[in-house]
């Protein structure tokens, strides 16, 4: 999972505007979605579910994720929107540790620091089976660098669709530190550079199949 982080968090492209669709699994579109493999080969399809297209994600003993190289800029559109749906979820886990570090769905967004790799940031919005929601944690395998919050916890329920709202500029900020002046927060914060999907079950050796609605970037 080492190498799954620092490698999620490494790359760029693009650009932005008031609303910015990231995805449109509705229109069977996985245009620009690469895939990264670390530990087996989790599946990603666009399938009919609940009677709409949306990305299935599925991992036996898995771990690998679909990566958009995309610039997108938070000064227009710092609100990140996605849905989400699990199935099952991976008991007995402490995913605060090396060996528990494993979630039915989760999404990155990350600053890419090129070169300077210690410079890149990365937010993981997970769907947690153990933690409770609301809870933010460094990764157990990178450190502060990646910074986890579970966006769902333990409470949430299976098979129900939850829908999710995010401002990633605050959140880059109250996650990474304020650095003490609006022109120096967009200095450190207006870009991000990449977004990834995984859903994730290789350091517990279980299995998941989650489910993902479009994603998209907007100004409120």
């Amino acid at each position: 999972m080492r190498i799954i982080s620092l490698l999620f968090c490494i790359l760029i492209s693009l650009q932005a505007s008031a609303v910015t669709e990231i995805s449109s699994f509705a229109n069977n579109d996985l245009t620009n979605w690469e895939e990264e493999s670390f530990e087996g080969q989790s599946t990603y399809n666009i399938v009919e579910y609940d009677q709409r297209s949306v990305l299935k994600a599925q991992s036996n003993n898995s771990a690998s994720g679909l990566v958009l190289k995309k610039r997108i800029d938070l000064l227009k559109t710092p609100f990140i929107k996605w849905d989400w749906l699990t199935t099952s979820k991976l008991s007995g886990l402490d995913e605060q540790t090396k060996s528990g570090d494993d979630y039915v769905a989760r999404i990155y967004i990350i600053i890419d620091g090129g070169f300077a790799i210690w410079s890149s940031k990365c937010l993981s919005y997970v769907w947690s089976s153990n933690q409770a929601q609301g809870t933010v944690w460094n990764n157990a395998f990178i450190g502060d660098r990646v910074k986890m919050i579970a966006v769902r916890g333990q409470q949430a329920n299976i098979n129900q669709w939850y829908q999710e709202k995010r401002n990633v500029y605050q959140d880059l900020i109250e996650q990474f530190g304020d650095k003490g002046s609006e022109q120096k927060n967009l200095k450190a914060y207006r870009y991000i550079d990449v977004i990834a999907i995984m859903t994730d079950t290789d350091n517990s050796g279980g299995q998941a199949e989650s489910y993902y609605g479009d994603i998209s970037f907007s100004a409120q």
